[in-house]
């Protein structure tokens, strides 16, 4: 498959320096290749979207990208930087993720959940937390203020000390990227954010991407509403059967045959005249 990508700026200009940059990442399990090839880069807070149908790779491309998956060739840098192979390492490199499936600490408050996103950023070992000396309380304190105000950043401060389980379904998502940010990253990767929202909720984890934006951060998307991918993203990679099939702007992606062939189904217009035409003919 070919791929073709634009180099215009997305509304903040995005284009410029690189914050991630994946090459030729591969993944193989056993005779099953997941992802194939696939280069991306993404640039200083730019929201660049990742689709493609089911199955296509997206989330394993994610799990590679994050140490979960260690490629089976092909290097993935952040900030010219190879990243290590282990979550924890990658985190505390600057990449920040969340998940599909929504992973909380539902026995836990709202606000000590955040607390734990930041654990990364904290230099107090076993001994210091165990006798819980001044430096101890500091960083606890710092952790905690910190996770305050990124509760209040997201609109959620308000249930800091309800459990996780108790949040409403959009507000758990919320709390899923609050935590994500605790850990202070450069880019953040998220996994289907709107994936059984309504259309309320929809926007307003919209506008909550662009507010991330605005603090300095670059975002990466796995969508399946494409209304919501459109209207948000500076650039669109489309996987397909693990191998990226086009790149571009939203404009650029979604009037590409392929991509219509492949995830979006036959625009409504062409349809409607192909039926005007059909009527025609038997008249």
């Amino acid at each position: 498959m070919t791929s073709t990508m634009t180099t215009e700026p997305g509304p903040a200009g995005a284009v410029g320096t690189s914050v991630l940059e994946a090459r030729g990442v591969t993944m193989r399990f056993g005779g099953l290749t997941a992802v194939d090839g696939v280069d991306l880069t993404v640039g200083d807070r730019e929201i660049v979207g990742l689709i493609g149908p089911n199955g296509a790779g997206k989330t394993t491309f994610f799990n590679c990208l994050t140490g979960l998956y260690v490629p089976t060739s092909g290097d993935v840098r952040y900030k010219g930087t190879v990243l290590p192979s282990k979550p924890y390492r990658v985190t505390q490199a600057g990449i920040a993720r969340t998940f599909q499936n929504i992973r909380l600490f539902a026995n836990m408050t709202v606000l000590e959940n955040v607390m734990v996103g930041r654990h990364c950023r904290t230099k107090e070992g076993l001994f210091s937390a165990i006798g819980r000396g001044p430096r101890y309380r500091a960083a606890e304190r710092d952790s905690r203020e910190n996770a305050r105000e990124l509760l209040d950043f997201l609109g959620i401060g308000r249930h800091a000390g309800s459990l996780a389980r108790n949040l409403p379904y959009g507000d758990q998502r919320k709390l899923e990227i609050a935590r994500a940010m605790a850990s202070d990253p450069g880019l953040i990767l998220l996994d289907e954010p709107t994936a059984g929202m309504n259309p309320q909720e929809t926007r307003a984890t919209q506008d909550v991407v662009f507010k991330i934006r605005e603090r300095g951060l670059a975002v990466v998307v796995i969508e399946h509403d494409m209304r919501f991918i459109f209207g948000l993203c500076d650039r669109v990679a489309v996987l397909v059967q693990g191998r990226k099939l086009v790149e571009g702007t939203p404009q650029v992606v979604r009037a590409d045959e392929r991509v219509i062939a492949a995830y979006l189904g036959t625009p409504y217009e062409d349809g409607a005249a192909g039926a005007r035409e059909d009527e025609g003919t038997a008249s």
